[in-house]
């Protein structure tokens, strides 16, 4: 009977050289694996991993912020770990000394913060922004406001204002949960400045115009009505009524210095002694009274070329437009009329 003999297949050394091999590659495995990696960086380092975003950008970018020691070891622990499909796409904040597998982990079951859809809607103020990033990423509304109030932070962006109301540009967005307010204004920022190009400066400028005259104007349009194909109209109309030196009498300037907000206006709300009283004082109010969006802002720069000076509600949603004071007292009577019969 054949009976095995390891001492016949192997020599002493033989034994002495697998053993340390395999002494080895547990310890390579045990360095790649589980031994802790220090950064510099204060502590915790945030990372945001997008969505759709390579694994092996993912290891780049860890390893150019000195997260990672090593992008390749690291890459591979995660093909060993069966991780580069699990990584999550969020916000992490990585605190130090996190071993390869640790890190991959966090990654994959750590704690984070996700990305949600959030609308900055067109003609939405600032304070009415700041409760809807509150309730829906669950970002501290008040830090909102008033760093959207403090000259010290405009003046980071490179602005020379006393608030940021206008200049953060309505639409869709996707942001982190518990962005901090400066993050999110300066996001919004950013996407105006983007919006508003070369070819857009100009055309204010050959209008007259500043783009802070624009913005402001763009929102007391947006103020007016809903209907995009009206914004051009009504922009005609207050373009009309500047060259000429007459009040704008725009009610959403009113309503914007009401202390709780929107609501029917009264006669003595037209005496408030405020240079947003534009019933009081000619000329544009020192600033935007909202966030328009793209619409209102185009209307504002190429207004409809008409005669009208004067507009009311039509009842429907929209507005009948006159060209005179007598025209625009029949539209009135009219709306009256409409409004009496309905109740």
């Amino acid at each position: 009977m054949f009976k095995f003999d390891p001492k016949k297949i192997l020599q002493h050394w033989e034994y002495i050289l697998i053993f340390a091999v395999f002494i080895f590659l547990l310890i390579v495995f045990y360095n790649l694996f589980f031994t802790p990696n220090y950064y510099s960086a204060k502590e915790p380092v945030q990372f945001d991993i997008k969505r759709g975003e390579a694994f092996s950008s993912v290891a780049e970018r860890l390893f150019e912020k000195g997260i990672i020691p090593n992008e390749t070891n690291f890459r591979i622990a995660a093909f060993i770990y069966g991780a580069e499909k699990k990584v999550r796409a969020a916000r992490f904040h990585i605190p130090n000394g996190l071993s390869y597998l640790d890190l991959l982990d966090f990654f994959i079951s750590g704690k984070c913060l996700f990305e949600r859809a959030i609308t900055v809607s067109d003609g939405q103020t600032i304070k009415w922004l700041a409760y809807k990033l509150e309730r829906d990423i669950f970002t501290d509304s008040s830090k909102f406001v008033n760093n959207a109030f403090d000259t010290a932070f405009i003046s980071t962006l490179g602005l020379n204002l006393n608030s940021l109301e206008g200049y953060l540009f309505a639409k869709d967005y996707v942001v982190y949960e518990h962005s901090p307010a400066e993050e999110l204004l300066t996001i919004f920022y950013k996407s105006l400045n983007e919006f508003f190009v070369d070819s857009l400066e100009e055309r204010a400028r050959q209008i007259g115009f500043t783009r802070h005259e624009i913005l402001t104007l763009a929102s007391i349009i947006k103020g007016e009505t809903n209907l995009e194909t009206e914004m051009p109209v009504i922009s005609g109309v207050y373009h009309n009524r500047l060259r000429i030196g007459m009040r704008l009498q725009a009610d959403p300037t009113i309503q914007y210095i009401l202390p709780k907000g929107w609501r029917r206006l009264l006669y003595k709300d037209l005496q408030i002694d405020s240079p947003y009283n534009t019933y009081k004082y000619s000329g544009l109010p020192p600033g935007p009274i909202n966030n328009p969006g793209a619409k209102a802002i185009l209307a504002a720069l190429y207004p409809e070329d008409n005669k009208y000076l004067y507009f009311v509600a039509d009842g429907k949603g929209g507005h009948k437009f006159g060209k005179t004071l007598k025209e625009h007292n029949q539209n009135v009577r009219d709306f009256r009329n409409r409004f009496k019969r309905r109740k």
